[in-house]
């Protein structure tokens, strides 16, 4: 079972050189798709570096930093064009610890969507400040109640998709960016009846390099549930 891990990069170049080996020594299945956004600190000339040293890292250059889920987007788009049957996405910043990599292949034997969980076994959050751990966590409730999932960790960015989720998901559909891309991807697997499952990780906030949080990403989450409720509702979820 071929697994493909999509990592998106937006000025990343210390992290990538400490994350991709690691992804790599988990499982000899794993490969990886640096999906660099045009970084001006050279990460997309790392990760070609990389893919010249190793059959298993794969680059996709885009044009210009257009946002976390178009960068996935494309990634997805990649990675069905190639025969993987298991597509994971992370963070470059080992927010996501690749150590739970395999845990997310071996639960995905039993279900379509596998995520990695903060929240499915109480709060496993370290190092963010009370503010932001509250904004994620009532975020995440407030998704819940509006899209009628049960999943607890709704936000979260560290996934496990069989091929046959991705093949059913219209990617052409889905305009969502940053939290609410997540929250997207899953309500759309949800209702094609996909089954899903949350494994449950420690989620470590970045070392190095900066957030891509931004109030304008918190905004469109907040649109963006109910819209995908009416779009359920209507029948025009695509």
């Amino acid at each position: 079972m071929n697994a493909l891990v999509v990592l998106p990069t937006y000025n990343e170049k210390d992290n990538l050189l400490r994350i991709v080996p690691e992804i790599l020594a988990q499982d000899e299945r794993l490969s990886v798709l640096v999906v660099d956004d045009n970084s001006p600190d050279g990460t997309g000339q790392l990760a070609d570096q990389l893919a010249k040293e190793s059959g298993r890292v794969h680059v996709l250059h885009r044009k210009a930093k257009e946002g976390l889920g178009k960068a996935y987007l494309a990634g997805f788009r990649w990675a069905l064009a190639h025969p993987f049957e298991c597509i994971l996405e992370m963070d470059a910043d080992f927010s996501h610890h690749p150590r739970y990599l395999p845990d997310l292949l071996l639960a995905s034997e039993s279900a379509d969507l596998v995520l990695g969980s903060r929240y499915v076994s109480g709060v496993n959050v370290v190092n963010w400040p009370m503010g932001r751990l509250l904004l994620s966590y009532y975020a995440n409730a407030y998704a819940r109640r509006v899209t009628g999932l049960s999943v607890r960790d709704l936000t979260g960015g560290f996934k496990c998709f069989r091929r046959r989720v991705l093949e059913a998901i219209d990617l052409d559909a889905v305009h969502s960016n940053g939290y609410a891309f997540q929250i997207e991807m899953t309500f759309r697997a949800w209702k094609r009846g996909f089954s899903i499952r949350e494994v449950p990780i420690v989620f470590t906030d970045r070392e190095q390099g900066n957030s891509k949080m931004s109030k304008a990403i918190v905004r469109e989450a907040i649109w963006m549930v109910p819209k995908l409720r009416w779009l359920s509702w209507t029948g025009q979820l695509g």
